[in-house]
């Protein structure tokens, strides 16, 4: 038995393709063949960083976004005192608002302050793989190529063996 969930005893490579979706339409054909596909796995290798640049960063945007920010977490404070306290619901929730957007644009601005220029823009990033890899027990790895045989263009690994 493996010390990991995700992991496997003695994995062999079945196939390696360049996107997830053919990786998941190997498993996929297995398990409609019944094989038994809690014997593999999919992984992704050759990870790559990719960030998304979305606009240009100024202190009016900076201090909007800080606002908006603010102005959440001021609602969500003012919720919770509000089942804590007897006084006007409305009242204890504006003035948390109030509070939070002050607090967050000046968090906000203090932080674009500290980059002085460094970074004037926005971005989102994520980790993407750049291949994926469909590993399966070796008990089971010649069932699983004879069975993948049969799906038109899935190109096993010759290299596997």
């Amino acid at each position: 038995m493996t010390s990991s969930p995700l992991g496997l005893q003695f994995p062999q490579s079945l196939a390696v393709y360049d996107d997830y979706a053919a990786a998941q339409r190997t498993v996929d054909y297995l398990a409609d063949q019944k094989f038994p596909v809690e014997q593999c796995m999919i992984v992704g290798t050759d990870l790559k960083r990719i960030e998304r640049i979305t606009g240009r960063l100024s202190t009016g945007r900076v201090a909007v976004g800080g606002i908006m920010s603010g102005l959440w977490i001021g609602l969500f404070i003012g919720l919770i005192f509000s089942i804590f306290t007897e006084e006007g619901v409305f009242s204890v929730i504006a003035s948390t608002m109030v509070i939070g957007a002050g607090f967050g644009v000046i968090m906000a601005l203090v932080g674009y302050a500290f980059t002085r220029g460094r970074r004037d823009f926005s971005s989102i990033t994520q980790v993407v793989a750049t291949r994926y890899e469909v590993l399966v027990e070796h008990k089971s790895a010649a069932q699983a190529r004879e069975l993948l045989a049969g799906l038109p263009g899935a190109l096993p690994n010759p290299f596997t063996e």
